[in-house]
């Protein structure tokens, strides 16, 4: 487990997770490989910590290895923890009107955690809940699986999640589960609006049947190879980008209009294998179409 805040600094390795620490303000102590000096991996790091007045301290490789961070690529960083929500402090976290939150269901690997948070960071998330028991710790090996995104976004540990997400809902968030057996896909489901938690569950088990229940919407990932499922920080990509941050299509109000010279998509049936796939007709220049907007 990390240590909290008021406590000594852990030691994190890896280039990118220190560079996010040291932009983050979480670095207190960045050493690095005296022989990596201005050397074109460490750039963005040298370039972070100038601007955030952290000093770098040169040292050799066995310096590096008695910080006891793992896999260092020849840096390492001292770094203390940010500070985790309660129940209390959640309620009172002020959440934008567009404001994008991800819950975490059941996720008890610390790897799985860091890369959910890496995914959430980079959408944009204001938020990440998760359980306060059987969840995972955001530990060391978390925050490096996050790429050090778990020192720039902000961690809730709730008591009940099912209730967390009704009092979100209360707030105007729009609660939707990424559930294998949803009637609708993130394909074919609205764009959905915000703010919005979007809540995942485990691989094996998905999410529970109190936070299913409390969730407004369903969707699910449609799967077209052999794989049964992905792992949790898949899906949630997946779910940001595909789903999440798709931009609301835009209205026509005219009956036809003329689109740009692209492929239209009909759909083909393999003799060998039935499985449908989709292969592109070309339109003729100045080719129309009936809006299906």
């Amino acid at each position: 487990m990390i240590p909290s805040p008021g406590r000594e600094a852990f030691a994190v390795g890896g280039r990118r997770a220190v560079a996010e620490a040291v932009r983050a303000g979480r670095a207190r102590r960045v050493l690095a490989h005296r022989a990596a000096r201005h050397t074109e991996g460490l750039r963005d790091l040298e370039r972070a910590a100038a601007d955030a007045g952290v000093r770098i301290d040169w040292v050799e490789r066995e310096a590096l290895d008695a910080t006891g961070a793992a896999d260092h690529q020849g840096v390492v960083a001292f770094v203390t923890a940010p500070p985790e929500l309660n129940d209390r402090g959640l309620a009172a976290f002020d959440l934008a009107p567009d404001a994008l939150v991800v819950v975490l269901d059941g996720i008890t690997d610390p790897q799985n955690l860091g890369a959910c948070a890496r995914a959430a960071e980079a959408a944009g998330a204001a938020l990440l809940v998760t359980r306060r028991r059987r969840a995972a710790p955001a530990t060391i090996a978390a925050v490096r699986a996050s790429a050090g995104a778990l020192l720039h976004l902000p961690v809730a540990r709730v008591t009940n999640l099912a209730r967390t997400l009704e009092a979100l809902k209360d707030r105007g968030v729009t609660v939707v589960g990424l559930d294998a057996d949803a009637p609708s896909t993130i394909h074919d489901a609205p764009p959905p609006g915000r703010p919005l938690a979007l809540v995942v569950g485990s691989e094996g088990e998905g999410i529970s049947r109190l936070v299913r229940e409390s969730c407004d919407l369903l969707v699910a990932i449609p799967l077209r190879g052999r794989t049964a499922s992905l792992n949790a920080a898949t899906a949630l990509a997946v779910a940001l980008f595909g789903y999440a941050l798709r931009p609301a299509r835009s209205r026509c109000s005219a009956t036809r209009c003329v689109r740009p010279e692209r492929p239209s998509c009909r759909r083909v049936r393999s003799p060998a294998s039935g499985y449908d796939s989709r292969r592109p007709a070309w339109r003729s220049p100045g080719a129309q179409a009936t809006c299906n907007r």
